[in-house]
C-alpha cells in the first residue's frame, strides 16, 4: 500500500519488481486490497501486451493512514 499511497499509480510488474515478490503472491494480495476496497485498477494495452495499472483509492488512503499512526501509537 505505501508504494501506491505515494504514486498515482503503478503497474503490475512495477509493483512485482518494487516488492521482489512472485506473480501469485501479488496477485493474491491485490486481490485482497481489492476486495477490501483500498486499491482499484486500470487494465489496457501497450503494444499489444496486457497492462494493468493499480492505484490507491481514497478509502484505502485514508485506511494505511489510519494504519501508520497506529503503529506511531504503539511505537510511543
Amino acid at each position: 500500500m505505501s508504494a501506491l499511497v505515494v504514486n498515482d499509480y503503478l503497474d503490475f510488474n512495477s509493483l512485482k519488481d518494487l516488492l521482489g515478490v512472485t506473480d501469485g503472491n501479488l496477485a493474491s494480495h491485490l486481490k485482497s486490497l481489492e476486495k477490501s476496497k483500498y486499491v482499484s485498477f486500470k487494465k489496457e494495452f501497450l503494444d499489444r501486451k496486457p497492462n494493468t495499472k493499480y492505484s490507491a483509492t481514497n478509502e484505502g488512503v485514508k485506511a494505511f493512514e489510519k494504519h501508520i499512526r497506529a503503529i506511531e501509537q504503539l511505537l510511543k
